[in-house]
């Protein structure tokens, strides 16, 4: 997969054009890895992290900024009432805010901000509404966990703004109808990414684990970076099930330019069980389902199922620890960018997987 090398350093510049009208803990809701700052204020930084909030009336804008080592643009999606409202592009600069256009006469409106775009793509600023908020109260749900990589982003879906040889990567991106998004709306679970584009669980899509860091270098930090000044991240999150769908870019030859070293099966089964022990230590109760990927065929799409097939056997005398579930796509020709699967390839993954996910829920 394509891996664009975007400088992982976060500058924040909190510029608060827009305050908050109310500062109870009850008056927003948080998902997905953000970190929580002071006033109310938040940085979403995974694919389809996001803040929830209620309003009455019929006015409300949003203070957004996109911040990053370098400034750029950024993208997130826009619920409100429940109805999809599309894409935002939220230019580099300061701060800037919002009109939200109002299109119901409900007495008490529910607005939700989506990261429509990735970690490695700078993260985006809330810094608040000047909507009269009202209260609201999160619902407990099952909750699933999905790490992977550009196709777990939503990576290259949407060329809806801009065509494919246009642009730069993160235009392409639509996290919120990636399929993992997609699944958990249908099945009502909530959900957490943990994704990058290009990652692999032992070498990336063009590196070797030489310059990049690869998914259990990054995924203890809340920024999926290797900057130790980031915080940590929390494993608050408690997921029921934790998807695991990393291994189309180890298997990947790179971008037949740079050296790329065969395949090591070794290498990347043990990195694979070491990672899911990780996992285990920090989520105890968990299902872990590991995945192929529709990217994947031919021989090496055998020698990947094998691989997976020997990822679940070195646990089973584990009898802490409910038992690894293996899911396989099947095989995909995808319709979106760079070889990517399109916002309808999405879907029909979504489709095949969520109703696996949710009878594992409904088994909790």
């Amino acid at each position: 997969m394509f891996l664009k090398k975007i400088p992982l350093f976060i500058l924040f510049l909190l510029i608060g054009v827009v305050s908050t009208s109310q500062n109870k803990s009850n008056t927003f809701l948080y998902e997905g890895r953000v970190d929580k700052l002071q006033d109310n204020n938040v940085v979403l930084i995974g694919t389809a992290s996001s803040v929830s909030f209620n309003f009455t009336g019929n006015t409300c804008s949003v203070s957004l900024q996109s911040v990053d080592a370098y400034e750029h643009h950024n993208y997130v999606a826009l619920v409100l009432d429940g109805k999809y409202m599309g894409k935002l592009r939220i230019e580099k600069g300061a701060a800037q805010s919002f009109p939200i256009q109002i299109t119901s006469n409900k007495k008490v409106h529910n607005l939700t901000i989506y990261k429509n775009t990735e970690a490695q793509s700078g993260n985006v600023l809330f810094a608040g509404t000047t909507a009269k908020l009202a209260p609201i109260a999160s619902k407990k749900k099952k909750k699933i966990e999905f790490i992977g990589d550009s196709i777990t982003c939503g990576a290259a879906s949407d060329d809806s703004d801009f065509p494919c040889d246009k642009g730069e990567y993160f235009d392409h991106h639509n996290g919120y109808y990636a399929y993992g998004p997609v699944l958990s709306r249908v099945i009502g679970a909530a959900y957490l990414m943990s994704s990058v584009s290009g990652i692999g669980i032992y070498r990336n899509w063009n590196d070797e684990n030489k310059e990049e860091g690869i998914m259990p270098d990054l995924y203890g930090n809340l920024y999926l970076t290797k900057d130790p000044s980031k915080p940590k991240y929390d494993f608050a999150f408690q997921p029921d099930i934790i998807s695991i769908a990393l291994g189309t870019n180890d298997f990947s030859g790179g971008d037949g330019k740079k050296e790329r070293l065969p395949f090591n099966a070794q290498k990347y089964i043990s990195n694979y069980v070491d990672f899911i022990k990780m996992l285990y230590k920090h989520n105890p109760k968990a299902q872990i389902v590991i995945t192929n990927s529709p990217m994947v065929g031919g021989e090496k799409g055998i020698l990947f199922e094998d691989c997976l097939n020997k990822i679940k056997n070195a646990f089973k005398e584990d009898k802490t620890h409910k038992p690894i579930v293996i899911f396989k796509f099947k095989p995909m020709t995808p319709k979106g960018c760079s070889g990517h699967p399109d916002v309808a390839d999405q879907k029909v993954m979504a489709d095949a997987y969520g109703p696996v996910l949710k009878k594992l829920l409904n088994e909790k």
